[in-house]
């Protein structure tokens, strides 16, 4: 069985909507969350990016970027090979946003094995996730046709995620999954958590034919489309057309829900050990992500440049201050005695 390089694939397209309270800079000008920052230091991008590097190498790092966000990817995607920088004309969802650098990837390593990651998580420890990651990549020496994905041991029950309930541990190491359970309420979240459900991570291991076949199967015409645009750019790369074009007759497609969806069957997850890990989506996500933090890692993590990007950390307690502030002088005035 031949195995091509590890490739990781970190996706920076997406308008992170729901941390507009977070993200929006006192201008007016919301800014994705991945081009903000957590901790005071580096983006939530430029983590990803390090962390795809830990995993493999920057040669074999690629990153997906929506054209109209140049302003804030042009800078920390420098330090890569500008053939690894692969932008959409537009956001059309997670699907389109994988297959479009898959191809692009296919075209270079046909054999390649690719590790998925999202660039706007926050964790705390990132050398458990690492491990884990390399050893869901040697999984794929034993069973290249089954995507593999990153199940997180939960740290409390959260209604918001979406939970994998695994199944029978096979003989390398991974376990097959019964079903996905999204956004559970929360006395359904902790029994799921009670028979050893695990959060879905949204970090995908796989290699990228087998990728591929998920694809075909549900989109065949996408991915014929999809092939040629790609061709038409790795020939011509100033020609655009045909992929914007092909990008503006598309409807959004979520990977999770519109290609994964009814091949639970044939999928695969690793455990991954509770490691501080949080995707951010909402503001409550963000608030129980600093709420775990130690009060030393908290100071040290509001400290920041007044004109960096965006500090989810220091936007939160400014909002948690205007609350109460506002709270206190709507409070009636005490009688006089």
């Amino acid at each position: 069985m031949k195995l091509g390089q590890t490739w990781s694939l970190v996706l920076a397209g997406g308008e992170g909507s729901r941390l507009r309270t977070l993200t929006t800079t006192p201008c007016g000008t919301s800014v994705p969350k991945q081009f903000c920052t957590f901790n005071g230091e580096r983006t939530l991008l430029e983590d990803a990016i390090e962390r795809a590097k830990a995993i493999t190498s920057a040669a074999h790092t690629c990153v997906v970027v929506a054209a109209k966000h140049h302003h804030w990817w042009s800078s920390p995607l420098a330090q890569l090979p500008r053939a690894n920088v692969l932008v959409q004309p537009f956001n059309r969802g997670t699907a389109i946003g994988i297959l479009y650098p898959l191809l692009h990837i296919l075209v270079r390593d046909p054999h390649a094995r690719l590790v998925i990651l999202p660039s706007d998580h926050y964790v705390r420890q990132e050398k458990l996730l690492q491990l884990s990651a390399r050893s869901a990549v040697d999984l794929l020496v034993h069973d290249t046709d089954a995507p593999i994905l990153l199940g997180l041991e939960p740290e409390e029950p959260d209604p918001e995620l979406g939970y994998i309930i695994p199944g029978e541990r096979g003989i390398d190491g991974g376990q097959s999954i019964q079903r996905f359970i999204e956004k559970p309420p929360l006395h359904l979240a902790r029994e799921i958590i009670r028979q050893g459900g695990l959060w879905n991570t949204f970090i995908i291991v796989a290699s990228g034919q087998g990728l591929l076949n998920l694809f075909e199967h549900r989109y065949p015409k996408l991915v014929e489309d999809m092939r040629s645009a790609v061709a038409l750019l790795e020939r011509e790369p100033e020609d655009t057309a045909e992929l914007s074009e092909l990008y503006e007759q598309s409807p959004p497609i979520d990977f999770s829900r519109d290609v994964l969806e009814g091949f639970s069957s044939s999928l695969r997850v690793v455990r991954v050990p509770a490691c501080g890990w949080s995707d951010l989506g909402t503001p409550k996500r963000v608030a129980e992500t600093l709420r775990r933090l130690e009060p030393h890692e908290f100071r040290t993590r509001q400290a920041s440049s007044a004109s960096g990007p965006p500090n989810l950390a220091k936007q939160h307690a400014r909002l948690e201050r205007l609350a109460k502030s506002t709270s206190r002088s709507q409070r009636p005035a005490s009688l006089p005695q």
